[in-house]
Parts: C-alpha cells; structure tokens; sequence
C-alpha cells in the first residue's frame, strides 16, 4: 500500500530539507505537487529509508553518494534490493562511513552481489602497499558492516568476522613490515599472539587490537639481535595497523609498557613462572596465535598452559579477581557508570569476569571450558553444569545484546565509545538503529530502556550470584591433581584424607558421579570440595555416606544440585553439618527440604516463640483427625530442630540462645497439642518445669511439666478431673506416638508427691497440697516454674501460688539448708550412672550442670523474698542477680557461669554429634574430636584439659558456697 500525505511518514524529520532532496532537482523520488513518491521504486526506497537509523542522515548522505558517484548508483538502488537495503542501511547508521562511500564513490559497489560466497579477508585483494591495505581495510569493514545491519549476519558472526579481518590484517602489516625491513625479518621469527576481543575472537567495530609478541633468533643468531630485530618489526607493525585500521596494544607483555616489546619464549616463561599476578593469566585466558609464525605462538601457548590453569590455585587467587573488578567500576566516572554497557554494573565486563573467573577456577580438571571465547566458555559452563541452564541462557541473551548496543554506538562516528548517550535525540538514534520502533505502547527509546533495563539487572544479580559464589573458593583451594584422578589414585586419595574405608568411600563417589547425566556432572565439581570439607572431620566416612542418602533422597528434585552449586554457602555448610552431626543429618533424610534453610543467614534465626505459637498452631488446625493434626505439628517441630540446630553448629547461637530457641519450640508444641486435645468449658494449664521452665532446654530434654486444672461451674470434681487426666494423657500419647522426628517425652515426676501423686489436680488440690505436706525439694523444683501453654489467668495463678512457696517469707531453716546438702550429696554419689567417669560427665559429675544450678537454686531459696532478681526460672540470670547482691563472690561466679556454658554446650554438641543424648564426654575418640573441631578446632586433648581446669574451679566455687 502506498502510504499517502508527506515525507514525514517515512521517518523524515526535516520536512522541508527532505522534500528537496528527494525532490524533482535531487533524487527524483517524491512529487511535491501529488505529495506522493514518483512511483514504485521510489516508494520501496522511501520505506527502506523509513527503517534506517536515521532516515534524514541516509537520504542526505545517499544525495551526496549520487553527486559523487553519477546517476548509476540511484539506479542501482531503486532497482537491486540487496543493494538497497545494504547501503541504506549503513548511510543511516554511520555519518563517518557515509562520508567514506562519498570521498570514495565507486566502493559502493562493495555492496552489490552476492556477499556470502565471497572469501573473507584479503584473500582477493592486493594489500602489499600501507594505502592499499587501508584501501581493503575500508571496503571489509563496509562489507561486515552491511551484512550486520541487514541482518544477513547475527552478533556472533559479526564478531567473528570483524576478529577474522583483525588477524588479516595484523598478518599483512607484518608481510609489510617484514619486506620493507627484510635484512631484520631474516635474523628471527615472529608470533604475533591476539589477546583480549581479538584473542576471544568477538572484536567489536573500533577497539584497540591487544597483542603479545614472542620471537626466536635463526639459527646462529645471537639472541640479543635478534630480538632488537624483532622489536623494529613489531613496532612497524603497530604503526602500519594505527594509519590502515586501529591501534595495537601491546600493554599486556610481561612488565607492561615497562618491559620488552618482544620476547622468548624461554623469557616468557621465565616471566610468568616468577612475576606475573592473576590478572595477568586471567588475561592469558584469550590469548590466541593471530599472525607470524602460527606455530612459534602455539608452542608459546602450549607451554604456558600449566601456569594458566594452575593459577586459580593461588591462595589469593580468587580475591584479586574479584578486587580487579571492582577497581574497574571504581575507575568510571560517576556521570557515566550508569550508562556504561562495558565496564558498569550489568555490563559486559560483569560477564566476562563471571565466565573467566569460573574457567580459571573449572577449567584445571574441565578442558572443555579452555577456549579463548567469551559465548564459547559460557556454553561450556552451561554443559558442563557449572552454571545453570536458565542463567547461562540469561547471560548468553545479555551477552547478545550489550554487544549490539556497543556495535552501534561505535558505528556512528567510528569511534571507541561504550556509553549510552543521554541527549534524547541520540538515544532515538540508538533506538532504531538497534531496530526498535514505536508502537501503540510505548516509543522505540522506552522500549530500548526496558530492554536494556532488564538485561542490566539480570547481568548484575548474575554476576553476583557467579563471581562470588562461595564454592569459587573452596574449589579453588583443592590442588588441580586431586580434581581428576584415576580410580587407583582416588583411593590412595582418601586414604590419605583420613577416609577408614577408602573403597567404600570410592563407591558412594561412583554412584553419585557415575555416567554423563547433567547431575552427575555437578556432583563432580562438588565431591572434590565436599571430600576436603568431610576429611576436617572426625569420621569421613560418615559425612560422605550422609551425603549420599541425602543425595539419594534428593538427586532429583531439580532445586537440589542448583542450591548447592549456586546459593550462598549450603554446599559447605551441608558438608560440615553432616560430617559433624548424626542428629542433623537424621533429620534432613527424613525432612529434606529443609536444606533450603541453609541457603539464607536470615533463614538460620531462630522464630520467636509467638511465631512459631501460631505457625504450630496453624498446621493444627488444618486437619480434623487430631493424629493427622500432632503429626503435622511434629513436622513443624522438626523443621525448627534442624533450623536451630544448624544454626549451633554453625555458629551462630550461643548457648544460652540455644536454650531459649528449643524451648519455644517445646512450648508451641505443647500448646498446638494441647489446643487438639482440650475439653470445652474446662480451664486447663502446662506448667514448664526444670530446664523448660528455665528456657534451658537441651536437644535430648523431655518436657518437664505440671498439669493443671479449674473446674467449670457446675461440674463435680470427680469430673472435672476424670476429664483433666483425659486431656492430659490424651496429650502425652499424642506426642509420644513413634514417628520419624526426636521424640518429645512429656514428664510430670516432678509434680506433687512424684509418680506415686495424681498426674492432674485442681489449683485448689496444689494449694492445699502445698500448705500443708510440700517438701524443701519440691519448693526448689518450683523456682523454675513458667507458664507453657492452655489458660493463661489459670497459669498465672499458679505461679501466684508457687511464688509462696518457692521464695519463702522466712527463708529456710537450717534443717532445710541441711536437707539440701543431703540430697545433694545423694545426687553426687547415687544418681551418677554405673561406670560414669564423674570427672567428665556435664550433669551430674564435678562442675557439671547439676553442680551450678544447686548453687544458684540454694541462693534462690535463702534470698528470693528479698532479693527480686533471685525471682527467675533462669540460671545464668539469677546468677548475676546473685552477684550484684553481694551474694556470692565474683570470681566464684565467673567460675559458676563458665562450667554452666560449658557444660550446657557440651551435653547439645554430643547430643548432635552422636545422634543420641548422652552427658558423658568421652576422653578419647571421634566424639571428642568432633566436639572439640565444633568448639574452635582445638586439639581434643587440649580441649579435655580445658574442661576438667573449668569444672575444677566451678567445683571448689560450689564446695566454698554449699559449706557456707
């Protein structure tokens, strides 16, 4: 259809100047009387014109080509469609190129024909002189120019044939160079080896072309002449590419600008073995044998590739790659960075040092990923599992695109240029030579925004998620031999890693690597890491057989293998978990999504208990049947077990925070089952005990409790309590039902009159209990006394109850302080299990647990009703109120607190070491080991010394305070 009204519905913003160059007295293309084009031809040229870059910048230049060149070219491109679209295209784009076709009229015919079958390079071309190789210069950059605007040729040909012509190039400069000096060309040979873009083959339109130069004398000829010899022509070189083409570059030799242009390969060597910094092998990753003497650069190649793939090793390696990219955006002036598509943040350079930093890191064991290429080592990271599919296609897109963008920005005026321009009319400009147009939505500049936006944002979270991946690290720590070894190696391997059933061990790495599925392939680069983190353990073979049951469990859920190798640190943290801990890795074979935890610190803090009050409570209340509804709640257990639990064993929770984390676990528990069980209409309470009432929980405490309970108006006793004991042991059965998570014991001894006393009573039934029969250890049992779950005001009143018993107006009489100094002597020598060594053992041996919280308790029951800060179910915390009293002496009470952490630390750490509760710490043995790697890596005999000077002087401190 031809569209009718005036130029300006071709694109043509100068309406007037359009209409007379396109008009009868220049290109005879529109009719200002009909406001129509002069015919068929004339419109297909208009609409060609329509879709240049810029359609008044072709239309003018394509006048000034016919001025120069006569009416032939105007005929050609009304009539020859290939033409049309290749020179329109390129007038549209570049004012410089088009100034070039002007100055040169006849090398527009470059553009007729069939351009495909043509031989690349100056294959057909006579380039012997510096004019003549310009000459052919200039007529294959319009060529590779045309082919890209057209679309004849995608960015990765582009690239490529741009790198073909450099190399072209460099090789004619050379023959120049080598004839003009032939005398010095005789004395040695010359490798002209391409690095950077040329080196990686993806050279954009204008950029300096990186070299190295490394020379050999001919035989006979000494080394020193024939090196001056080599530099002449390398710098002849230089000078015939920065008039014909573009500069050469020669900054990235050994020593920089500073050092010798031309060099040995033996200097070279020598240079690289003893000097040379990361930076530079991370450059020598694109180096590429270009011109000369190809064999001479691959035997330059050759030797160099073990101290290139053998750099990532280095311990700082890693580090500085990282810090170089950093400095780079440092580097960029602040009015800029943000429209940097090269260097800024979400630009190429993010790209490029992400796929670098993985192939120096990869590339030692994985030969595949060994190519100069940027697209050709993502591809390579892609299939070999190192990145993910969806990111590395992400990365590949961005890649694309940012290359265009840099294509065209240079094209304009042919200069070196990296930044979007913030001027409005350019960045129309950029926006349609990159093809974009506007449409009912948005104009072609925000549709070009959106775009680049949203490649800028993935590059930059990508690049983060790659360049400082923590795995980069721990595999780069592992020696390159250890990555690739024989079956006979691997086993001498881990025998060497401490590994007690290296065939075994050799087994579970061959089920989980074995054949060339992509996640055997990331089990692969994950093993040699996760093999050095399990060999830091006690028992490595049990990290590794963790491992694999979890792997088994989860090898293919496709999150699995893509947390580990991509998200934050789970592959090191999973390895030192099950390493360390039986309890953790029982509970992530049975819960294992709950390694997603691992991927985010935040994910490690404990929930406060009204979350987890609620989100117990929730899972509840989604089920009727209330054995579907506990399981669910014992689930939810679980998952906050092994949350808390590995946030322990990595750190990040003291003890006493560890304390109060699996209490409030125990009290949304109790409370979620008790909301199941309760009767209607009667008020109901748990009461914590012990070390739950104290938020003192360890891993393997039961959940000490009283139950309490007020009838309903109206109903017997009998009832009321008939119906209380049903809720009650409807409650403990619920919970102690076998399932696959720890069980949770509900123990009431502690009530009234012990197991011989009812399990339930009234608060009326305590009171009157309390009055008239209770005993001294049953009011120190109460000092820890804390509301857990069911009626609140019920609770409340209780511990309104206990507080008379526990704090005593009167103090105790010397017959209770003696009372106490029995039982206690009893626990001492009776209740210390047979054959318990009590020099070791945390709770009930010499400074252990029971030790402190006698202490603290018998302070409490002499001086609660005085002292307010005694009123605490909490040891730590009545300690220091104890303290601050003048109650006991500082030193005893540093002393007291000491083994209490230590103790309390231990008893959860040999709970998640072994898998099981135990409180004896063992004198030898991969326990101890495992305790004492947990507790900072001491040696284990250093660390028993330790423990025994601690509970040494909490024993004295007790001794001194019970005799008191």
């Amino acid at each position: 259809m031809t569209p009718a009204g005036h130029l300006a519905r071709y694109g043509f913003t100068d309406d007037g100047r359009s209409s007379a160059l396109a008009g009868p007295d220049g290109l005879r293309l529109w009719d200002p009387e009909t406001r129509r084009p002069t015919g068929e031809d004339a419109t297909t040229l208009l609409e060609t014109l329509y879709f240049a870059a810029d359609p008044d910048l072709a239309l003018r230049q394509l006048h000034r080509l016919v001025e120069a060149a006569g009416e032939e070219v105007r005929d050609a491109v009304l009539t020859d469609r290939a033409l049309r679209r290749r020179l329109i295209g390129v007038l549209g784009v570049s004012a410089t190129l088009g100034d070039l076709l002007v100055a040169n009229p006849q090398e527009w015919r470059e553009l007729q024909g069939e351009q495909n079958k043509r031989a690349a390079g100056y294959a057909t071309r006579d380039v012997s002189t510096v004019p003549a190789l310009r000459s052919a210069y200039r007529r294959e950059l319009l060529r590779i120019v045309a082919a890209d605007l057209t679309g004849a040729a995608d960015v990765d040909v582009t690239m490529r044939r741009l790198t073909e012509l450099a190399d072209a190039t460099l090789a004619a400069a050379l023959a120049i160079a080598s004839a003009e000096y032939a005398d010095l060309a005789a004395v040695c040979t010359l490798a002209v080896v391409a690095m950077g873009k040329c080196g990686g083959r993806e050279l954009n339109y204008v950029s300096d072309v990186d070299v190295v130069y490394v020379a050999e004398p001919a035989d006979g000829v000494d080394v020193e002449v024939a090196m001056r010899a080599g530099s002449t022509l390398a710098a002849r070189l230089m000078e015939i590419c920065g008039f014909v083409a573009w500069p050469v570059d020669a900054a990235l030799r050994p020593e920089g600008s500073r050092g010798a242009l031309v060099r040995t390969v033996a200097s070279h060597l020598a240079y690289y073995r003893k000097w040379a910094k990361t930076w530079e092998f991370q450059a020598l990753l694109k180096a590429r044998p270009a011109a000369g003497d190809l064999a001479l650069g691959e035997r330059w190649l050759q030797e160099l590739q073990p101290l290139i793939w053998s750099a990532a090793e280095r311990p700082e390696a890693v580090d500085e790659v990282r810090a170089m990219r950093r400095r780079i955006i440092e580097q960029i002036p602040r009015s800029e960075i943000d429209r940097e598509i090269k260097r800024g943040p979400g630009g190429l350079r993010d790209i490029e040092f992400a796929v670098q930093l993985l192939q120096l890191v990869h590339g030692r064991a994985d030969e595949t990923l060994r190519t100069p290429t940027t697209i050709a080592g993502l591809r390579g990271l892609i299939e070999g599992g190192y990145v993910g599919l969806a990111d590395g296609e992400a990365l590949l897109r961005a890649y694309r695109f940012l290359r265009t963008v840099e294509h065209r920005l240079q094209l304009q005026r042919l200069r070196r240029t990296h930044t979007v321009p913030d001027d409005p009319s350019a960045l129309r400009w950029l926006a349609h030579a990159l093809g974009y147009r506007p449409n009912a939505a948005r104009d072609a500049v925000e549709s070009f925004r959106g775009d680049w936006v949203r490649h800028a944002q993935e590059v930059r979270r990508l690049h983060a998620k790659l360049l400082y991946r923590p795995l980069l690290e721990a595999v780069a720590r592992v020696p390159s031999e250890q990555l690739r070894l024989t079956t006979d190696a691997a086993k001498a391997r881990l025998e060497l890693l401490g590994f007690a059933d290296p065939a075994g061990a050799l087994r579970h790495i061959e089920a989980l690597t074995g054949g060339v599925s992509r996640t055997a392939a990331i089990q692969r680069q994950l093993l040699p890491v996760l093999l050095s983190e399990f060999a830091d353990a006690p028992e490595p073979d049990r990290g590794l057989l963790a491992y694999r049951q979890v792997s088994e469990k989860l090898g293919n859920t496709p999150w699995y293998l893509r947390l580990l190798r991509d998200d934050g640190p789970v592959a090191l943290r999973l390895a030192r978990l099950l390493a360390l801990s039986r309890y953790v890795t029982e509970l992530l074979v049975r819960d294992p999504e709950a390694l997603r935890l691992l991927a985010d610190d935040a994910e490690l803090v404990p929930r406060t208990a009204a979350q987890l009050a609620t989100q117990f409570a929730a899972a509840a209340a989604r089920h009727d049947d209330p054995e579907t509804a506990i399981n669910a709640v014992r689930a939810s257990r679980r998952r906050e077990l092994f949350r808390i639990a590995c946030a322990d064993l990595l750190g990040y929770l003291d003890v006493s925070s560890v304390g109060v984390a699996l209490s409030a676990v125990i009290d949304a528990t109790l409370s979620a089952t008790l909301g199941v069980t309760a009767a209607p209409g009667l008020e109901f309470a748990v009461i914590g005990m012990g070390r739950l009432g104290g938020e003192e929980t360890s891993y393997p405490s039961d959940a000490d409790v009283l139950f309490v309970y007020e009838p309903p108006p109206g109903m017997a006793d009998d009832a009321a309590s008939g119906l209380a004991l049903t809720v009650a042991e409807e409650l403990r059965r619920l919970l102690s039902r076998p399932a696959h998570d720890p069980p949770l014991g509900v123990d009431a001894d502690l009530r009234p009159e012990g197991r011989q006393g009812p399990l339930v009573r009234s608060l009326g039934a305590y009171q009157q209990y309390y009055a008239r029969w209770s005993k001294t250890w049953e009011a120190q049992a109460l000092l820890r006394a804390r509301h857990v779950a069911g009626s609140t005001d019920l609770g409340a009143r209780f511990l309104a109850l206990a507080d008379t018993v526990r704090y005593p107006a009167a103090g105790l009489t010397r017959e209770q302080i003696q009372e106490i100094r029995r039982l206690k002597a009893r626990v001492d020598s009776e209740r210390l299990p047979r054959g318990a060594d009590p020099a070791t053992h945390t709770k009930l041996g010499r400074g252990g647990l029971a030790d402190v919280e006698w202490t603290v308790q018998l302070l409490q029951l002499l001086h609660g009703r005085t002292v307010p800060g005694l009123r605490t179910t909490r040891t730590l915390h009545a300690l220091e109120a104890a303290t601050a009293a003048g109650l006991i002496d500082t030193a005893d009470a540093a002393s007291l607190r000491a083994a209490w952490q230590q103790a309390s630390r231990i008893r959860n750490l040999l709970t998640l070491v072994r898998g099981r509760a135990t409180d004896q710490l063992p004198r030898q043995g991969p326990d101890l080991a495992a305790v004492a790697r947990t507790l900072g890596g001491v040696e284990p005999q250093e660390f028993l010394d330790e423990y025994l000077r601690v509970a040494r002087h909490a024993r004295q401190a007790v001794e001194r305070i019970f005799s008191n």
